[in-house]
């Protein structure tokens, strides 16, 4: 596998033009084309023998979508393939405000949650900087069409990304960092920080060391139980990290950022979600600048946990409110398409997306 152009920043794009011996305005053409998500073979403003220099040494096509798969509800799921062949799948939601999509990190994950069908076959490999920015790119230029009725801005459809696809991004901390500046650099996408949620299940040291890069991003961390010992059931991070130590990291990143912080809480029928977790949860939160994202579970088929009924979720959610805390429950969308995280890929892998 040859190296990735859209890992460069626009400073890094300028240095390779100007050593292959070219004039700088060069470099502007190739990562205008690049962010348009083309193919190097395909941005006409380049001239062949400059096109033909770069695909010496980078691939002509970092990623393409493989499948695409469409809800009733609207929401679009894909199935990327990166140069080497690896899968990984990403999420769009459409909302009035815009398109939101949600990225993978890693191929495959480590991390062994319980209800997430990603960790299924473990951790493959990181994508880079580029193959994640690529993800948005190639979902940009599908819909392109869309950003003149409306549903986008400044020549991008998606205006808001979400890093809760395959993998831990902050196991993958170099290299998603790395994309969240190329992210929001004023040369690319220009999304701003404060449309982009990171999720971790909760690696305290990588989110003090998040809370320093200056990247007022919007921290979500998956929390899922109240107490250690419940959490390690679901969650083999739980062993390394305490509750308390996440809570401790949480302060920091909104005392150096400013950014209230936020708690996924997936519910699952008979471990987490009866009235007495409702008020451990309030008496564990509250007061805290913090919102809590209540999470129906997608089930998994090759792991036996269950998801609850709306009426228990909702009963669930009042206790929160009634103790004050900020608390939604979110939205089901895409389960006709395998909305979770690691179906669509554990399905193809297994054989039958791909007959």
């Amino acid at each position: 596998m040859k190296k990735i152009l859209q890992d460069l920043s626009f400073a890094e794009t300028e240095e390779l033009i100007l050593s292959l011996g070219e004039k700088k305005f060069r470099a502007k053409q190739l990562y205008e084309g690049l962010t348009q998500g083309k193919k190097v073979s395909d941005i006409t403003s380049l001239p062949k023998a400059l096109k033909e220099k770069l695909l010496e040494e980078y691939e002509d096509e970092t990623i393409r979508i493989k499948e695409t798969f469409y809800s009733a509800d609207g929401t679009e799921k894909y199935l990327f393939e990166f140069a080497d062949g690896h899968l990984v799948e990403g999420v769009l939601m459409k909302y009035k405000y815009g398109y939101t999509q949600c990225v993978s990190t890693q191929v495959g994950c480590r991390m062994g949650c319980k209800f997430c069908a990603s960790t299924l076959n473990g951790l493959i490999r990181n994508l880079s900087a580029g193959e994640i920015l690529a993800q948005i790119l190639a979902v940009n230029a599908l819909h392109k069409a869309d950003v003149k009725s409306g549903a986008g801005e400044s020549g991008r459809a998606v205006t808001n990304v979400v890093l809760m696809g395959s993998g831990e991004p902050l196991d993958n901390y170099d290299q998603v960092v790395k994309f969240l500046r190329n992210l929001t650099a004023p040369e690319g996408l220009c999304i701003s920080a404060r449309n982009v949620s990171l999720s971790t299940c909760g690696l305290v040291p990588k989110m003090y060391a998040l809370a320093d890069e200056g990247l007022p991003v919007n921290l979500t961390v998956s929390l899922h139980a109240t107490d250690d010992e419940t959490r390690k059931k679901v969650m083999p991070v739980a062993k390394a990290y305490k509750i308390e130590e996440i809570l401790k990291a949480c302060r920091y990143f909104f005392e150096k950022t400013g950014r209230r912080y936020y708690f996924e809480y997936t519910l699952i029928d008979g471990e987490n979600c009866d009235e007495t977790h409702a008020k451990a949860l309030v008496e564990l939160l509250k007061g805290k600048p913090c919102h809590v994202n209540l999470i129906r579970l997608n089930e998994v088929k090759e792991r036996e946990l269950k998801t609850v009924s709306d009426k228990n979720a909702y009963r669930f959610l009042g206790v929160l409110e009634k103790g004050g805390l900020s608390a939604t429950l979110r939205r089901q969308i895409g389960v006709d398409i395998g909305g979770a995280c690691g179906q669509l890929r554990a399905d193809y892998l297994n054989g039958e997306n791909n007959d």
